[in-house]
């Protein structure tokens, strides 16, 4: 790691990267590639999920750059106005999470000089907000330090779903970081049980604040093909090049996740910090989960997205979500239905998970 003697100045800003991609398909047929699940209000507040990461990351944030599909910019562009086109980057196709954050981190720093930012992405709700800001100061101060830094999400359950963090040591000088001994990938439910009982493991949100030029530079030695790749992109992004740059050089960046190419190499070195956080984080992964966020009416359902009537009688935590059409449901407890004009869903909540699978193989027919 980089000394505080060693390290070069840092300009005092922070900027906030926000990938927004992926097409949420166990949210189908809410959520598709056209129009994936950080576009819509899921919450029933007015605001997109999209719309509410970028509220929520504006009081520590002196810049905002979205990083998302090229089929996605103009949504984003009308959710967002604020943002100026520059800071929407548009990428031809999906290549994983290290390619959209490296080529965020290398454009801004072509643009602004080394400093800090954070990746954060769309998708996720954060009930507690003054906790997941209160994170995000110690990871600023544990990433000025040179430590890459991520926010470990207190965990709540035996959660087999998320990525784990293990807590190491406290870092050195910065009250609240602690050294990320180990990134373990979805374990199993005993492994996950072990976790939760010894208290020194996180859920892992996929949330990561460095210096740009810690960050390339971990890059640039762990995967040089494509920190070459984003530096090449990132020097011709805001002149009459670009085009041809990125067609020639986007297709050849390696596909991988951040936490493969990044955090689990660094964490083995010591180079990984870890924020603890409380500030109750929720994954929107599936419609059990998004029912679990939602306040039923006076009847005991649950509507999102309505404008027509929805009864339930003898059918308890029913969920209907979409639709202008009447909708009864009788007899059948747990029940989730998604009336969009050209599908129809009709779920049990237990089976959540399988939505995606199901969808797939509707698409193949």
């Amino acid at each position: 790691m980089t000394n505080e003697s060693s390290r070069p100045p840092v300009v005092p800003s922070f900027s906030a990267v926000i990938p927004a991609g992926g097409s949420g398909t166990r949210l189908w047929p809410l959520s598709r590639p056209e129009r994936p699940k950080f576009l819509h209000d899921l919450r029933g507040t007015g605001a997109s999920l999209l719309q509410d990461t970028v509220a929520r990351l504006a009081p520590v944030a002196d810049r905002t750059m979205i990083v998302t599909g090229v089929a996605h910019v103009e949504a984003v562009r009308e959710q967002i106005p604020a943002l100026s086109d520059a800071d929407v980057v548009a990428e031809p196709s999906p290549r994983d999470s290290m390619a959209a954050i490296a080529l965020a981190a290398a454009i801004l720093e072509s643009r602004h000089g080394v400093h800090v930012f954070g990746s954060f992405a769309a998708d996720q709700v954060i009930a507690r907000p003054g906790q997941f800001l209160r994170a995000i100061g110690v990871a600023i101060e544990a990433a000025e330090s040179g430590a890459v830094a991520t926010i470990g999400i207190e965990p709540l359950y035996a959660a087999t779903g998320f990525g784990w963090i293990l807590r190491g040591e406290p870092l050195l000088g910065i009250d609240g970081a602690f050294r990320a001994e180990a990134f373990v990938e979805k374990p199993d439910a005993e492994t996950a049980q072990a976790y939760l009982d010894g208290g020194l493991h996180y859920w892992n949100a996929g949330m990561f604040v460095a210096r740009t030029d810690v960050l390339l530079g971990h890059l640039a030695r762990l995967q040089p093909s494509l920190y070459d790749g984003v530096r090449a992109l990132a020097a011709a992004w805001d002149g009459s090049e670009r085009a041809s740059v990125l067609e020639e050089t986007w297709p050849t960046l390696t596909k991988i996740a951040i936490d493969h190419a990044i955090a689990e190499p660094v964490a083995a070195e010591g180079g990984i910090a870890v924020v603890p956080s409380d500030c109750d984080w929720i994954d929107v992964g599936d419609f059990g989960v998004l029912a679990s966020i939602l306040e039923p009416d006076a009847d005991g359902v649950i509507r999102l997205n309505r404008t027509a009537p929805a009864r339930a009688l003898e059918a308890s935590g029913a969920m209907v979500v979409g639709g202008d059409r009447p909708v009864i449901i009788i007899g059948v407890d747990d029940v989730t239905v998604v009336d969009m004009p050209d599908a129809l869903l009709v779920l049990g909540r237990a089976s959540a998970q399988r939505v995606k699978d199901a969808a797939a193989s509707l698409m193949d027919d």
